[in-house]
């Protein structure tokens, strides 16, 4: 399965296009109800599906997509059941509708763009120790450690400005806007294990010279903290705000870095 150069280039200046589109209308009116968020998380993981088909047969690509929708997807069904392991969360009916009675349609989706978007600012980052042999586990481990940054960015976004889902309180006396504390490290367990399965598949095994640094997903994880920080300041979330900056501003720095040696 695979599909011709002309419509990889099709396909990725037209999802981006498209997607850059409704970012700005997020952007310019974010009183619009949530099926703008739907639109966006839609074309966003498609658009990091075709990006990553750039460098990988589509197959791959769409095996690792699969994996991540599947146990991101579950992970988050299985917290709005029993609490475990995220927390207790309860998902409005604005999100879109439930895929087994138990998580909206696309919440799966939104797994595949942190996922895929982080392990590429982690490539970035790491550039420089591509050829050290255990390359492969500090990418594995930066990922997580993203998507782990990319969740506590989120939950202040989707809870009090977009209210896509809420938090039922914990017995935990820490939380982040609300959010467990368990919320955040389960994000980064998750993405461990679902980078424990799709890796095999994200390899690329045909020989050849090293394809230059693609910034696709950095620009995909930067527009995505700017959405975040644009909601925290119309919010009055100021801590919210803060951590959102931080986390944009480490992973760049340390992407565009890496990604010059």
């Amino acid at each position: 399965m695979s599909l011709t150069e002309n419509t990889r280039k099709y396909l990725f200046w037209t999802l981006n296009g498209l997607l850059g589109a409704a970012f700005v209308i997020e952007l310019r009116a974010p009183d619009y109800p949530s099926w703008p968020d739907a639109v966006i998380i839609t074309l966003a993981a498609l658009a990091s599906i075709v990006a990553l088909n750039r460098q990988l047969p589509l197959q791959n690509v769409l095996s690792a997509a699969a994996i991540t929708a599947l146990i991101g997807g579950a992970v988050h069904g299985f917290s709005a059941r029993t609490s475990m392991p995220l927390g207790p969360v309860v998902f409005n009916s604005q999100t879109g509708p439930q895929l087994f009675n138990a998580v909206p349609w696309p919440v799966p989706l939104l797994w595949i763009v942190a996922v895929f978007s982080a392990r590429g600012v982690g490539r970035l980052i790491l550039r420089p120790w591509r050829k050290v042999k255990i390359y492969g586990y500090w990418l594995i481990g930066a990922t997580s450690v993203l998507v782990l940054a990319f969740d506590i960015a989120l939950e202040p976004y989707a809870w009090h400005v977009r209210h896509l889902w809420l938090w039922q309180p914990t017995k935990l006396a820490l939380n982040w806007h609300g959010a467990s504390l368990l919320c955040p490290l389960g994000w980064g367990c998750a993405a461990l294990l679902i980078l424990m399965f799709i890796t095999p598949s994200l390899i690329r095994k045909q020989p050849g010279s090293h394809a230059g640094p693609d910034y696709h997903p950095l620009i995909c994880w930067l527009a995505a903290l700017l959405l975040f920080a644009v909601g925290a300041v119309e919010g009055k979330l100021w801590w919210s705000f803060g951590a959102d900056v931080a986390i944009a501003a480490g992973a760049g720095f340390f992407a565009v870095r890496g990604a010059k040696w």
